[in-house]
């Protein structure tokens, strides 16, 4: 019987899967993660890349396998250490949101993003509308007013 229990014991936790909310990179994984980010908001990409990242959410260990595989491939082009940090980092819970929520973060302090937002607002808390804001007068159609020669008895 105590063989069994030490057994049982001894497998509790072999099958239990890391808490996604307790997610919290090293300073090695994060500096990777934030220079692919920043990339990756450089080249306008965001929404791309979260719709690949949400897509992917339940194959981010699938994912790290295959970076694992294509290695010899990658680590030509990049750091090799670097590719092996990655990979061992979208291995873990919690990554993939990781990665989503910074994406976001670094695409709302950019600052074309920040000026065409504060553009859009000023136009539209001013009441003008988009016509108006951009300098294009309304058609004679959309106009209200009748030509100036004529008269309405």
């Amino acid at each position: 019987m105590t063989d069994e229990r030490s057994l049982f014991q001894r497998l509790r936790h072999a099958f239990a899967i890391e808490d996604a909310a307790s997610f919290e990179p090293t300073e090695r994984e994060y500096a990777i993660a934030e220079k692919l980010c920043q990339e990756v908001v450089r080249r306008r990409m965001t929404v791309p890349a979260l719709m690949l990242l949400e897509m992917s959410r339940p194959l981010n260990y699938l994912g790290a396998q295959a970076l694992h595989f294509f290695q010899p491939f990658g680590t030509v082009l990049v750091d090799p250490g670097a590719w092996e940090t990655f990979a061992g980092f979208i291995e873990r819970r919690g990554s993939v949101e990781y990665l989503c929520r910074l994406i976001e973060d670094l695409e709302a302090d950019r600052p074309e993003a920040t000026d065409s937002t504060k553009a859009g607002t000023a136009s539209e808390a001013s009441g003008m509308s988009d016509q108006e804001s951009s300098g294009v007068a309304p058609s004679a159609e959309e106009s209200d007013s009748k030509p100036a020669g004529e008269t309405t008895d």
